[in-house]
């Protein structure tokens, strides 16, 4: 969709669309595999900034994870953002049980223990750089592959 929040997400982020920028800004795959669902599309590659990733309130121009779709000559496609807070941390700041927004956008709680062996955290996709049929703040995208991302040589 074309919402206000995903303008602003796409002008924070025009420049990760090249990943070595990403790179040199701080951000890494923590490994390079890209995430996939069997019946509902994908996420793609997680690229984090650790930086980034904390207790407090996500500003939408600040992302801690920028979402890649792997090519197949090898490069990288970004596709969206994430935003993360761990869930300790945000509840000892807000006894009153409140739940983190980006932009007014309320995040979701991911419990532990969790595929991506991370401790609980709110996160909240938006899916800027490439529409989602599900909705611009769904976790999957069904027009994001991960079929195209060339497989490790094990011969």
């Amino acid at each position: 969709g074309d919402s206000p929040f995903l303008a602003q997400v796409r002008q924070a982020t025009a420049a990760y669309r090249n990943i070595n920028v990403a790179a040199q800004a701080g951000w890494f795959a923590r490994d390079a595999f890209c995430v996939s669902g069997p019946d509902h599309g994908a996420m793609g590659v997680h690229v984090v900034n650790p930086g980034l990733i904390g207790g407090n309130q996500p500003k939408i121009s600040q992302p801690q994870i920028l979402i890649y779709e792997p090519q197949s000559n090898g490069s990288m496609v970004l596709v969206g953002v994430e935003y993360v807070v761990i869930a300790d941390a945000w509840n000892a700041q807000h006894p009153d049980g409140s739940t983190p927004k980006v932009a007014g956008q309320l995040m979701n709680l991911v419990p532990a223990p969790n595929r991506y062996g991370l401790p609980s955290v709110y996160e909240l996709h938006a899916w800027a750089w490439r529409n989602n049929t599900h909705g611009d703040f769904a976790d999957w995208n069904r027009n994001v592959t991960c079929q195209k991302q060339p497989l490790p040589d094990f011969s």
